[in-house]
């Protein structure tokens, strides 16, 4: 069960068949694992502008939010999110993909930038501040050379991860799912340094 300091959980990706399993869909995936573990199935909701699914009761009721809104309009969901259910931002964590990380890594901040990621930037546009927690998910880079780098980054984050890179994927998927359902108010130093220092050869 999730702590109660603990209000929204939003993956980002793009909504469609033909994105599913991509890289930029990666905060989706999680999601989608958290759902299945808690028996929780995802429904529309045109109020919020994207699918949702509510896990425990009461006021200790945690909700998952995939926007469909595509990436770089995500902020428009989370605000809505935010307003109907009227939670603080300190109460939000934010899964998304990163391409400065290699594929199997992590980095989790308590807030900060949008480091170039267009769904991060709505998020903090839309809510007016850059105070929340956010996980971000190591895809790989498309080249290490910036010029290439920049030409292929749009195949890149829509391309589909291959077998190999699926078991790794797995295992920091569920290490982060973990963690997640272990965060509580005193604790949350504990949770950044364990998801930080993770390295998928330890799986």
């Amino acid at each position: 069960m999730f702590s109660d300091d603990l209000k929204l959980i939003v993956g980002l990706g793009n909504p469609g068949p033909e994105y599913i399993k991509t890289r930029h869909n990666v905060g989706f995936m999680v999601l989608e694992e958290i759902a299945k573990k808690n028996s929780c199935s995802f429904r529309e909701s045109k109020k919020l502008h994207g699918k949702t699914c509510e896990i425990g009761s009461g006021d200790s009721k945690t909700r998952l939010l995939m926007p469909n809104t595509f990436m770089n309009e995500s902020g428009k969901s989370v605000r809505s999110a935010k307003d109907w259910f009227n939670f603080e931002a300190d109460q939000l964590i934010v899964l998304v993909d990163d391409m400065d990380l290699p594929l199997g890594k992590v980095r989790v901040r308590s807030k900060g930038g949008s480091g170039g990621h267009n769904g991060l930037r709505s998020i903090i546009n839309h809510l007016g501040t850059n105070e929340f927690k956010r996980l971000r998910i190591g895809i790989g880079s498309p080249s290490e050379i910036q010029k290439e780098r920049k030409s292929k980054t749009i195949s890149h984050v829509l391309g589909k991860f291959s077998k190999e890179e699926f078991v790794i994927l797995n295992f920091l998927i569920q290490e982060i799912v973990s963690c997640i359902e272990a965060i509580t108010s005193n604790n949350w130093e504990k949770i950044t340094t364990r998801l930080n220092s993770y390295k998928p050869e330890n799986s």
